[in-house]
């Protein structure tokens, strides 16, 4: 838009009718622009622009339809291509994206914590070091993602969250659940790979707002967290592949009954010396109130 130029020459005295007629102008246009320089519509796009590169700062591997999802359900009225023109001015693109296409290669993005654990996944007591990651599974209305915390002490599962989208909101959700049954005193580890959601700026306010520490494994290395690989293999072993599931909400109710019923309660772990996570706990905690007395 070159309107800026006339506004100026014609402060130098130039006039306004000979500089339109050179750049191409009408004369009414001009004078429209100036009377509203920003109109309705630019201030609506920054609007938005602010609201998407928020979004996409969350979830990084959201593309423009999942971002005007974000938008539709914070109340703004915007169609899918009108996101899309924000999101390319602004570069907001999937982390995802396929091979070949601009800021193309599903690569991790750099880590925002130190590797606090170093494969050393014990713990001399409860709430010390949490190890947490994210699996899926299908069914036959979509997929369902599950964020599992685990406390390295007793193995127990203390917090977790299930969605049919994995968001950042997904790994908040399980973080925010640890914390509220557990209610740590002292400075807990929360070590994960590296996915966006554990990167999220709403995950790390989490983890601040507890006092929490953050800590990251290396790219492309799942023995970083292997704790919690092999959790999540015995949680498709025993539950995601025992068969097909018509319904997320079947898979949600299998996992949480899995989780609360058999693993925590019955499921006894020859690493704690054939008690099960909660008996492993309650028998520390007598321990403890022994040696105090």
């Amino acid at each position: 838009m070159s309107y800026p130029l006339v506004r100026d020459l014609a402060a130098e005295g130039i006039p306004v009718r000979l500089t339109c007629g050179v750049l191409g102008h009408s004369r009414q246009a001009y004078y429209a622009w100036l009377a509203e320089p920003v109109g309705q519509r630019e201030l609506e796009d920054a609007c938005l622009t602010n609201a998407l590169i928020d979004a996409h700062g969350d979830d990084p591997e959201f593309g423009y339809r999942f971002l005007a999802d974000e938008l539709e359900r914070a109340g703004h009225g915007v169609g899918e291509r009108r996101v899309w023109r924000l999101c390319s001015q602004q570069r907001l693109w999937s982390t995802t994206v396929r091979k070949g296409r601009r800021g193309a290669g599903k690569s991790p993005g750099p880590a925002v914590h130190d590797d606090h654990v170093r494969r050393d996944f014990t713990a001399a007591g409860p709430d010390q070091v949490w190890v947490t990651d994210i699996t899926e599974h299908p069914t036959a209305e979509g997929k369902v993602y599950c964020c599992a915390i685990k406390d390295l002490f007793s193995n127990r599962i203390v917090g977790y969250a299930i969605d049919e989208r994995m968001t950042a909101q997904l790994a908040v959700t399980a973080l925010r659940t640890a914390v509220a049954r557990r209610a740590p005193s002292g400075v807990v580890v929360v070590h994960s790979d590296r996915g966006a959601q554990f990167r999220a700026r709403s995950f790390r306010a989490v983890l601040a707002a507890a006092g929490l520490q953050g800590s990251m494994g290396r790219v492309a290395s799942a023995g970083d967290n292997a704790a919690m690989e092999s959790w999540n293999a015995l949680l498709q072993k025993n539950v995601l592949n025992r068969r097909r599931w018509a319904t997320r909400d079947d898979l949600h109710d299998a996992i949480v009954f899995w989780i609360e019923r058999t693993y925590n309660r019955r499921r006894r772990q020859r690493a704690l010396g054939k008690l099960t996570p909660v008996e492993f706990e309650l028998a520390f905690t007598a321990q403890n109130a022994a040696l105090a007395a």
